[in-house]
């Protein structure tokens, strides 16, 4: 894609021109562009274009400029003083600020033409930044739309998407430059959240392209979780696209990504069952307990919760996951319930005083136990009192005790009718469901690099898309034309039938002259074809048929933000 070099010149030409003038009290304030050298001399190739300020003679600055056409451009802000040759020079340097202008526009301009629009991941994860951090960069749901539409406002950013959830908050864009898209979005996200860029510069991540396509996906299969294989984030990555629909900015390009992803959790959750298994010691005391339990009474089981700190919080959350509508919590105080229970609102959730923790124990068939208590809260004498569990929930009181201390005493498992199951015992639940996941994440990995690949062939099958609308809007004006030729030869009394089989016949040559040319300008992987021999073909037609605009697709795009944010 090449840009004019008018346009990607222009805001070096300023600098240029605004460092001679910056001071009035500077020698160079009054100096005519006569008075200023212009050298041009080779420099080794560079990988992008840089500009770097140095100190000259006598301590005067000059712009130095290393571009990727293998040419250095070199202003130096020294003034000629001698007067004798001051009309010769005068024209000699103004061919040269000419010539030096005319390759600085130009390699200026390679930057956009060797690079496309880019994906890019701005992100700050519960692997890299703190929940203080995070808290502030979050944004609500509701306010998604919002942020697209100011992230797309920025000059160099074309499409874009949010991700926020209570573990990570990452921006997915297309930029149409890398290095300038990251720096809008970094501070744009400064602006928004009061975080100094500095800041979240030291804990932000940066993924471009294919390592960006990778990373979505492995978020959308759990990989990326802290407890391997999760599936409310592949939830969170579909509300990204419902909320996406038919807003301004969510383009082509994201909006594949994101369904590409959530094709890719559903497929690794399907073929590897990865989301099997508890890995946390509270979820494998929700799922021991069920274990333990006959099916049928899943549903209908007494669930008695003792102590609402942070592990008993999660042994509610995956008592609800595992459909529980109705439990009693046994805490020192309401609050901690009341706040539970604000937050779950999907089952009926009923505070006790620890007072009444042996009425309560009475009547629950599985009780979870986890507290800071350094003495046992159930002993044999506690439990022997207590009335028989019905045979339709397995006849056994069940103690699930994750507290260390232990809460329940090992002598309770001398009660008939009571079992009581500590931490160890869960502990090798969790280690070979861990070790089962981590050879299901493997699988999943296969199965990511297999669809990252077929989405880099359709996103780079899009490549050929411009071409393939000129050619068919450069074939629909040579078949319009000719057949209008056609018809006023044949004079004005044509039956309307004889007009509609012309312009069929018509539109049937084109498309069957069409048809080669078409297919070997797509390339989505279902075929041999490489991208490189696509794009060759593209070029050639580009050429054959002079389907090269004068002003490239990334230029218009540029130039039309700017434009929008000067008005």
């Amino acid at each position: 894609m090449a840009v004019s070099s008018a346009f990607a010149a222009a805001k070096l030409e300023t600098l240029l021109v605004s460092n001679t003038s910056s001071s009035s009290a500077s020698p160079m304030a009054a100096a005519s562009p006569a008075q200023i050298g212009l050298f041009c001399k080779p420099a080794r190739a560079a990988r992008r274009s840089s500009l770097v300020i140095q100190r000259g003679f006598g301590g005067i600055p000059s712009v130095r400029c290393e571009v990727s056409s293998d040419v250095s451009v070199e202003v130096s802000d020294k003034m000629e003083f001698s007067t004798t040759n001051a009309a010769a020079s005068s024209s000699s340097a103004s061919a040269s600020s000419l010539s030096a202008l005319e390759q600085l526009k130009t390699s200026a301009a390679d930057r956009y033409t060797k690079e496309r629009s880019s994906i890019v991941v701005i992100g700050l994860s519960i692997h890299t930044a703190p929940v203080e951090m995070r808290e502030k960069l979050a944004i609500p749901e509701a306010e998604w739309p919002r942020a697209i539409g100011e992230l797309c406002g920025l000059n160099h950013i074309e499409e874009a998407a949010v991700l926020s959830t209570c573990n990570r908050m990452e921006i997915y864009v297309v930029a149409l430059s890398q290095h300038r898209g990251v720096k809008e979005v970094t501070e744009w996200m400064s602006k928004t959240s009061g975080i100094p860029v500095s800041e979240i510069c030291k804990h932000r991540f940066l993924l471009y392209n294919k390592d960006a396509t990778q990373h979505i996906f492995e978020v959308s299969a759990g990989l990326d979780s802290l407890v391997l294989g999760e599936g409310q984030i592949l939830a969170q990555v579909k509300q990204v696209v419902k909320v996406g629909q038919g807003v301004v900015g969510f383009g082509r390009n994201i909006s594949g990504l994101f369904k590409h992803a959530i094709t890719v959790g559903k497929r690794v959750r399907t073929e590897t069952n990865i989301a099997a298994g508890a890995v946390s010691v509270s979820s494998a005391a929700v799922e021991l307990a069920l274990m333990k339990l006959p099916e049928a009474s899943h549903a209908t089981a007494r669930m008695l919760v003792i102590g609402a700190g942070k592990m008993g919080k999660l042994v509610i959350k995956h008592l609800i996951a595992k459909g529980c509508t109705k439990m009693v919590v046994v805490n020192r105080s309401e609050e901690r319930v009341a706040a539970i229970r604000e937050e779950m609102k999907d089952a009926e959730i009923i505070y006790k005083p620890l007072n009444e923790m042996m009425e309560c124990a009475a009547q629950a068939d599985v009780i979870f136990t986890s507290t800071a208590s350094e003495l046992p809260l159930f002993m044999k004498e506690h439990v022997m009192d207590l009335p028989h569990v019905d045979p339709s929930v397995g006849g056994l009181r069940l103690f699930v005790d994750i507290s260390v201390p232990r809460n329940v005493g090992a002598c309770v498992n001398e009660v008939q009718g009571a079992r009581v199951y500590n931490v160890d015992d869960l502990k090798e639940v969790v280690a070979a469901n861990k070790e089962d996941r981590l050879r299901k994440a493997m699988e999943a990995q296969a199965i990511i690099a297999e669809e990252s690949k077929q989405f880099e062939a359709w996103r780079d099958s899009l490549e050929t898309v411009p071409t393939i609308k000129k050619l068919r809007a450069y074939a629909e004006r040579l078949r319009t034309a000719e057949l209008e030729k056609c018809l006023s030869k044949l004079g004005d009394d044509i039956p309307k039938k004889t007009r509609r089989a012309v312009d069929d016949l018509s539109r049937g040559i084109v498309n069957k002259l069409l048809h080669g040319p078409m297919q070997h300008l797509r390339c989505d992987g279902s075929d041999s074809r490489t991208l490189s021999e696509t794009l060759e073909n593209m070029h050639a037609l580009n050429r054959m048929f002079s389907l090269e605009t004068e002003i490239s697709v990334l230029e218009q795009k540029i130039r039309a933000k700017v434009e929008q944010n000067q008005k």
